[in-house]
């Protein structure tokens, strides 16, 4: 083997590899992620398409991180409406464990999550390991759509707190949660992750730029259920 060819070689195996380096997919920040929160809305307010299309925008990001090998599920509830009874949050998003990005365990098991949790600021984080914004910060994000109860369970038909179980982008209301357990003021609802308050808008309280309007984006929680 001549010098040259000493030379070339190497080089030509130091490029192979970072051409396959850059056709890889980019990972999760931990192999084991189970919860995020999600770092885009799906766009339209809160028509997220039902929980179908909540789901499927959970799936997709999932993918895209590298955790798309679980079966994902959004944390929604829907309230009883025209026949069908009311799906309850806690009993679609599996039994836990659930642990962020980078591997911080959120909670054990669905009676901790809706208990004393590990949820923060600095551990309800995107499927990118990103911390979302929050109170304080430009723009604020921290409004996460849930439609849900403190204990995770759906509200009784009538008022609405879904959007119209997810379907609606103008008139109604959606139950929000704040991700970085933080409000306007020092009391349980203002520090809840999953029920602080309903949307509200000049649209009618479900577009997207009425979820923008109180410190929102239509983000919502992903839980892996297997």
């Amino acid at each position: 083997m001549n010098s040259f060819t000493r030379v070339i070689m190497p080089a030509c195996f130091a490029v192979a590899a970072m051409t396959a380096l850059a056709s890889t997919p980019v990972q999760a920040q931990s192999a084991d992620t189970s919860f995020f929160v999600t770092s885009n809305g799906i766009g339209n307010g809160g028509n997220l398409g039902g929980l179908a299309g909540a789901d499927n925008h959970c799936q997709t990001l999932a993918q895209a991180s590298g955790a798309g090998g679980k079966t994902w599920r959004a944390y929604l509830s829907t309230q009883a409406a025209d026949g069908a009874p009311a799906v309850n949050a806690r009993d679609r998003i599996g039994k836990g464990p659930w642990k962020n990005a980078k591997g911080v365990v959120v909670a054990k098991d669905v009676a901790e999550l809706h208990g004393a949790n590990g949820l923060t600021k600095q551990t309800a984080l995107s499927e990118k390991g990103e911390v979302i914004n929050g109170r304080g910060d430009t723009p604020n994000r921290h409004d996460v759509l849930t439609g849900s109860q403190p204990d995770g369970s759906a509200f009784a038909a009538g008022e609405d707190r879904t959007c119209k179980n997810w379907t609606s982008s103008t008139q109604g209301a959606a139950m929000v949660g704040h991700s970085d357990r933080m409000g306007l003021r020092d009391d349980e609802a203002s520090k809840s992750w999953n029920a602080s308050h309903p949307s509200r808008g000049p649209d009618g309280g479900c577009s997207q730029a009425d979820l923008k309007s109180t410190g929102g984006d239509g983000l919502f929680y992903c839980f892996a259920a297997n």
